[in-house]
């Protein structure tokens, strides 16, 4: 049965280095402290200013197709998925096409916030399996929310930060590829964390942007259970599906937004933190491109390998929720 095999990752993070410390000074209170110990962020990526989404996405592409031996020309569809994208209209995937040369290649954005990339490799995959047209095809999650972040709101501030990571599906009929899939949205949620201006329901004025409706808000406080049950129900369920449980995953890919989250949802599934890796230490909460980060040095470190059994689930804004189980 062809099916659609994950044969390179790559990633890349901008420069500018902003260590916890960063924060202890602009906001005059020790939040550094605080960071490292509870959600055990020590430093993030920032864009420089003349640094965009687009420029993310091609530097992470290019290492993405290095590692899968792939030419820009074989790509037959690029997804982009962001909620920062480059700008409204075009899209940000029709930008990078370009950049990248992938004359061959269509394009579209994805957003549903950060489950955006596990939503993208799902519907890649099915591309892949449905139509013969699609054999190679380049999906990334992308971030630059340090670019509507408000720097006095210590709440989005000392989190979030900025990458691009991805990997290429090619068609395989060889075992490898999806096994699962599952997207659960939770719509009461939409109004509690956004960035609630630029669009047509708030358009860009000066009014609005005095009010700061352009910049990232947590409006109300979610459940502190809430990711860790849903992820731990939706991870069952794809389990069953295959006639599989928990502890048959070789290795959990997670959103990195709070590595607490993480921890419950394993113990949850009676796994073993060994079988997860997490990258928001060095990198803060990028969103759209932490899991595929993760994958990435996961893959480097070693930690998995071929014919492995790997599990994808993310969350973001929506809230919208996003999984995936493959074969390597």
């Amino acid at each position: 049965m062809r099916n659609a095999k994950i044969i390179g990752s790559g990633m890349y993070v901008p420069k500018k280095v902003i260590p916890n410390s960063y924060f202890n000074e602009i906001l005059k209170e020790d939040v550094g402290t605080w960071l490292s110990e509870n959600v055990q962020i020590h430093e993030r990526r920032w864009c420089a200013d003349d640094e965009s989404t687009a420029d993310l996405c091609v530097n992470a592409a290019k290492e993405i197709l290095k590692d899968a031996n792939v030419k820009v020309e074989d790509l037959d569809l690029i997804i982009i998925s962001t909620d920062t994208p480059e700008y409204i209209s075009p899209s940000t995937a029709s930008v990078v096409q370009d950049r990248l040369g992938a004359v061959n290649s269509g394009t579209f954005d994805l957003n549903s916030a950060c489950s955006g990339f596990v939503t993208a490799l799902d519907v890649a995959a099915k591309y892949i399996q449905a139509d013969t047209n699609y054999n190679t095809i380049l999906v990334l999650g992308a971030y630059a929310m340090s670019k509507h972040l408000n720097k006095n709101d210590k709440k989005t501030v000392t989190l979030f930060a900025d990458g691009a990571s991805g990997v290429i599906l090619k068609s395989d009929e060889n075992g490898a590829g999806i096994l699962a899939s599952q997207l659960k949205t939770k719509g009461e949620y939409s109004s509690w964390m956004g960035i609630y201006g630029g669009g047509t329901f708030k358009p860009t004025t000066e009014e609005s942007l005095n009010n700061g409706d352009h910049q990232l808000k947590f409006v109300k406080k979610f459940p502190k259970e809430l990711n860790s049950k849903v992820w731990s129900t939706m991870v069952k369920d794809m389990c069953k599906s295959i006639g599989k449980i928990p502890t048959d995953i070789d290795h959990y890919f997670i959103t990195q937004i709070n590595i607490n989250s993480i921890k419950e949802t394993l113990d949850i599934l009676g796994v073993g933190m060994d079988k997860t890796t997490t990258i928001m230490h060095n990198y803060g909460y990028t969103g759209s491109a932490c899991i595929p980060m993760a994958f990435y040095h996961a893959k480097k470190d070693n930690k998995i390998k071929e014919g492995d059994t790997v599990l994808f689930i993310g969350s973001g804004g929506g809230l919208a929720f996003a999984g995936a189980i493959f074969k390597l």
